[in-house]
């Protein structure tokens, strides 16, 4: 079978020219080692690609911007989709045409043009449609929802090599798997998604220096407690390390980062952050009334690469006691750069969508996300196995707050595993879609992700 015939992008093997640049990413850190690449021009491409890998029996992976966690076996065939770019926003509707290999940055763009903004992530430079599989959890969530609650169809290759036009009403279950089940199902290569009415935010950060890290988090953990659904927020404990292109205030200190994201004007945003300000003086304070174009300079995310090693647990609450072991294996003084972040959920997020879909865990209270950034892209097995250790510590340590799930979107390191993947969805859901991928998927071609194995 000839795929380079049927297929307008660029065809690649190891050894070709393009071939390590096409399959880089923002995770350095085990990158894909494909096959064949299919440098994807659009769907047509995308149907011959997973056509000829199910004639092989090639196992399918997907890379967009890079950012989701990559198998660790060599081979098979890669579709990167980068190519398929563009956005066409309905204002009537208040809706966006978004392909596949679309950024956020250029969705806010476009809908900012018509008053509007999409729930994109913290980091504009993230693949939207990759995003949405696996749930979307935005600076607006606590007010409108994950943005997989804000999906209005979907175009999808499935593994038998065929194009759908998935809708609630043409396709319920397999448009309920897509919307958080992350990519199991298909390929998709383009969706339709609501905007929100957001032009202007109140938002920024607020850096506090090491010997208040305890003092911001607890004032973090009390004000969420009463904070309304306009506000979405998070506080992280970060290691800045001392190299330029750090901010000067923050270089070589280990900083409480509270991240804040009010839809409302900056004199409300003003009385609402005050008891947070009132923690002590911060290192940077750049909270103020912003653009939604601006959305992410909140967070500030790097651009990459970054070889790493992340992983995320669920939380029910996080009491005193809590925050006192996150500073114990968190704090300055403890081996290696771990970051840890703490977003608050609740809100829209807690509320079941208009459409059910398959984002699991709506009644935890927070997401604990930890990122151990690695020496090198190419570290020593003795350098990741103790980099693991101290991941599996940290599981352990905060299981007392735990729910025992997981987050699709933030799942990395072992994330890839389906023991791992299960924890992600309730146990009903992850039964409903074992049974979907049976008979979508029933070979299990799309299998380099956070997989959901078939039923043997």
């Amino acid at each position: 079978m000839d795929i380079i015939g049927n297929v307008r992008g660029p065809v690649l093997r190891p050894g070709d020219e393009g071939y390590d640049a096409e399959r880089g990413g923002f995770q350095a850190f085990r990158r894909h080692e494909p096959e064949v690449i299919v440098g994807a021009t659009g769907a047509d491409d995308v149907r011959h690609a997973v056509a000829f890998a199910a004639a092989q029996g090639l196992p399918v992976a997907v890379l967009g911007t890079g950012h989701a966690p990559v198998a660790p076996e060599p081979g098979g065939l890669l579709i990167t989709t980068s190519r398929m770019a563009g956005v066409r926003v309905d204002p009537e509707r208040s809706t966006a045409v978004v392909a596949a290999g679309t950024t956020w940055a250029e969705v806010i763009d476009a809908a900012a043009a018509h008053g509007l903004a999409p729930l994109a992530g913290s980091a504009p430079h993230v693949a939207a449609v990759p995003y949405v599989l696996g749930g979307g959890l935005s600076l607006l969530s606590r007010r409108y929802g994950y943005a997989a609650d804000h999906v209005r169809s979907l175009d999808v290759v499935t593994a038998d090599g065929e194009p759908r036009h998935v809708t609630a009403e043409s396709e319920p279950d397999l448009f309920w798997a897509l919307r958080g089940g992350g990519g199991n199902l298909g390929v998709v290569t383009r969706m339709e998604i609501d905007l929100v009415p957001v032009t202007r935010l109140y938002g920024g950060g607020l850096f506090f220096d090491t010997p208040l890290l305890g003092a911001a988090l607890r004032a973090w953990c009390r004000w969420a407690e009463d904070a309304p659904e306009e506000v979405t927020s998070s506080v992280a404990l970060v290691p800045f390390p001392d190299v330029p292109g750090v901010p000067e205030p923050l270089r070589g200190r280990h900083v409480a980062h509270v991240r804040i994201a009010h839809l409302g004007d900056a004199a409300s945003g003003e009385r609402l952050v005050a008891p947070l300000r009132a923690v002590g003086p911060r290192l940077l304070d750049t909270l103020d009334e912003l653009p939604a174009t601006a959305v992410g300079s909140i967070y500030d995310d790097p651009k990459g690469p970054l070889p790493s090693l992340s992983g995320n647990l669920l939380l029910r609450d996080l009491d005193d006691a809590g925050v006192d072991t996150l500073l114990d294996l968190a704090g300055p003084g403890n081996p290696g750069p771990l970051i840890v972040e703490v977003r608050q959920l609740g809100g829209a997020l807690a509320r079941p969508p208009a459409v059910a879909n398959a984002v699991g865990h709506r009644d935890a209270g927070y997401l604990l996300g930890f990122v151990d950034p690695l020496p090198s892209a190419t570290p020593t097995e003795a350098e990741v196995t103790e980099v693991r250790r101290r991941q599996r510590h940290f599981e352990h340590a905060v299981a007392p707050w735990s729910t025992g799930g997981r987050f699709l979107n933030f799942l990395g390191g072992d994330g890839t595993t389906p023991e791992i993947t299960r924890t992600a969805f309730t146990a009903a859901d992850h039964q409903r879609l074992t049974r979907l991928k049976t008979h979508y998927d029933p070979h299990n071609l799309l299998r380099r992700n956070p997989n959901i194995p078939p039923t043997p």
